[in-house]
């Protein structure tokens, strides 16, 4: 007897919209959640290689917060590095600043860490959607609330 996997063809993939509060939430566990649903892992059909997960719209980024054993120097020493690809084009930006100019990149990177770093990943990360306070232009599409 032979045991076939199965395969969802494209007309039987249907993608939800999911809505996270990331306020007082830590920030590596909710960036799992997030993976976890852009990449579909919560579904039955779930298949590896086939985009069958959710869109993802994630609040209050702002507010996300980070614990650990060196929680008061984690905001300090953990640091974001972006280069123009020039000599000399480094920018080293701490997670203190990074959560204040812009809250959004930090959950990003966050989700981006645990996403494959294939051009799959690049399409299902393209899903995601962060906004730093509770308004977001998403209404209409009548997302799933999820805490």
């Amino acid at each position: 007897m032979q045991q076939k996997t199965y395969y969802p063809k494209a007309e039987e993939i249907q993608r939800d919209w999911v809505l996270l509060d990331a306020g007082g939430q830590n920030l590596g566990r909710l960036a799992a959640r997030v993976a976890h649903i852009l990449l579909g892992k919560n579904k039955p059909a779930f298949t590896p290689g086939v985009e069958l997960g959710d869109y993802v719209v994630v609040i209050n980024a702002e507010k996300v917060t980070v614990t650990g054993t060196k929680t008061s120097s984690k905001l300090t020493t953990k640091m974001y590095n972006q280069h123009s690809g020039y000599p000399g084009g480094l920018k080293t930006v701490s997670l203190r600043d990074q959560l204040i100019r812009h809250p959004d990149r930090v959950l990003r990177e966050a989700v981006w860490g645990m996403l494959p770093h294939n051009r799959m990943g690049r399409a299902v990360l393209k899903r995601l959607k962060i906004y730093p306070g509770p308004e977001h232009p998403h209404g209409m599409q009548k997302p799933h609330v999820m805490k």
